[in-house]
């Protein structure tokens, strides 16, 4: 026995001497070259919830939080699950009047609008009136307005072929916004007190899912709903598609970038798709460090795909990838009312080095807008995707890994050949209006050693060290040892 635990002994020894000794990982970045200059806006999405509301739990800290970041092209989307919050016109027009209502939906765009203050907007009213289709039945939603309502959108034919009916409805939302108010279908005026500058709506969000739409049906409805909305602003600018599978919907793409499926002077402004990160159920994060990352991969040749389509088609449209994260299976029992799981120790790190690999990778590929995914969720509204730790109610790593990459990198930056001798670990290297930087990606669970070309550099990192603060900043040598799924930006002097 006394030999067997010698022989241990010099074998955990041995292993220990090993990674002491082992080589700090190499970085070939060549700051000569210039392989791509960046067009990435890094951002991120608002989906309303009861979490945002006037009084809410965390509508102090969100909000706080989105206006530090100070970013442009936020992204505010008011979705299906609470219908008194996303929709103005639940029921249709009758001899006696209209339903009109913006109670529940003023407070919480005037908050959004309030902090995102000299940055132009993205607005998607995506979730239409049930009214507006063909349902079995006439679809019923809770009296409660904070309770989460999953079926809302139902039906795949709509009533008016010709979507007058929804091009109405949109060019009033715009109105009540932008113009002080609308007529309504009875020549009643509405009035409000809003004269926003809105400088992007988007048409719908995740087509290729909700409602389903063809290509062709989708196409036809965005050229009435975008001429009709022009009418009320002229320099209004416009985001299309919003897939939710790009990977396996490039249909749309090849319809809709082909001007010649739409009405003369339609403008084809932007298009936009998403991808989350989905390890399967009971996936432990030993697992998920590789699966992000391939996932992510899968994704980014996707979109190489699908700009190639855009290059083809339509070579001025720009790209928006307005939705970008990660989704733990657990979240869809807790949307239906199961008990919450709490995400595993380092997710929220694991999930903003993701990002962090995405802008970065997205960016060589140019990318316009970059937009992480979302900046307030809690169990029964998609946990896993939140910025904000709705435990402590403080801004996650998740939004201070955004604010790192925001505060660091954006459009005019020239990336630069970059390589890592180690795919634990992603590099990229940025020549900025403020000097070169590095940016710095451990993809895995476990401390990476880096070996820098040249000392006295600053070091500003987002790592499980550093928790729901800032990210920290510290003087490093020629080396640097990176914290699991910890994201630093390098600045040499």
């Amino acid at each position: 026995m006394r030999k067997i635990r010698l022989a241990l002994a010099s074998i955990t020894v041995a292993v220990l001497c090993a990674q002491a000794a082992a080589e700090p990982i190499a970085l070939q970045v060549d700051w000569a070259r210039t392989v791509a200059t960046s067009k990435a806006v890094p951002t991120l999405q608002v989906v309303v919830n009861p979490g945002l509301a006037r009084g809410g739990k965390l509508h102090d800290v969100a909000f706080r939080a989105l206006k530090d970041i100070q970013a442009d092209d936020v992204r505010y989307v008011p979705w299906l699950p609470y219908p008194r919050q996303a929709v103005a016109e639940l029921e249709p027009p009758t001899s006696d009047g209209t339903s009109w209502d913006f109670t529940l939906i003023d407070p919480t765009l005037e908050d959004f609008m309030a902090a995102t203050s000299g940055h132009p907007v993205v607005l998607n009213f995506s979730t239409m009136p049930a009214w507006l289709w063909e349902t079995d039945k006439p679809v019923t939603y809770p009296k409660d307005p904070d309770k989460a309502f999953w079926d809302y959108t139902q039906g795949t034919r709509i009533k008016d072929p010709t979507y007058k009916q929804a091009a109405d409805y949109y060019a009033r939302l715009l109105a009540w916004y932008t113009k002080g108010g609308f007529t309504d279908e009875h020549g009643k005026f509405h009035a409000s007190k809003h004269h926003y500058k809105v400088a992007y709506w988007e048409v719908l969000n995740e087509v290729d899912s909700e409602h389903h739409w063809t290509p062709q049906e989708y196409t036809r409805f965005y050229d009435v709903v975008t001429a009709a909305m022009r009418k009320v602003q002229p320099d209004l600018k416009f985001v299309a598609i919003a897939s939710a599978a790009p990977r396996t919907e490039s249909e749309i793409f090849e319809y809709f970038l082909n001007p010649k499926n739409h009405a003369p002077g339609t403008p084809l402004d932007f298009i936009s798709y998403h991808f989350y990160a989905t390890p399967a159920s009971g996936q432990p994060m030993a697992a998920n460090q590789y699966t992000f990352f391939d996932q992510a991969d899968g994704f980014l040749s996707a979109t190489r795909y699908i700009e190639q389509i855009k290059r083809r088609l339509s070579p001025e449209t720009k790209t928006s990838l307005n939705e970008l994260g990660s989704i733990l299976a657990s979240d869809d029992d807790s949307n239906n009312g199961a008990p919450a799981v709490d995400e595993p120790k380092d997710y929220w790190n694991l999930s903003g080095a993701l990002y962090a690999y995405l802008y970065a990778k997205t960016a060589a590929l140019g990318i316009d807008v970059v937009g992480e995914s979302q900046l307030v969720g809690y169990p029964t509204q998609y946990p896993s995707v939140s910025m904000i730790n709705y435990h402590t109610n403080a801004p996650n790593a998740r939004y201070w890994v955004l604010k790192l990459l925001k505060d660091n990198f954006g459009p005019g930056d020239q990336l630069v050949a970059s390589a890592s001798t180690s795919s634990a670990v992603f590099t990229q290297g940025f020549v900025t209006g403020h000097g070169r930087k590095l940016l710095l990606v451990n993809k895995r669970q476990t401390p990476q050693a880096v070996k820098l070309d040249q000392a006295g550099a600053t070091i500003s990192y987002v790592a499980p060290s550093t928790g729901d603060h800032a990210p920290a900043t510290r003087h490093v040598g020629t080396e640097v040892t990176l914290e699991p799924f910890e994201v630093a930006v390098v600045s040499f002097n």
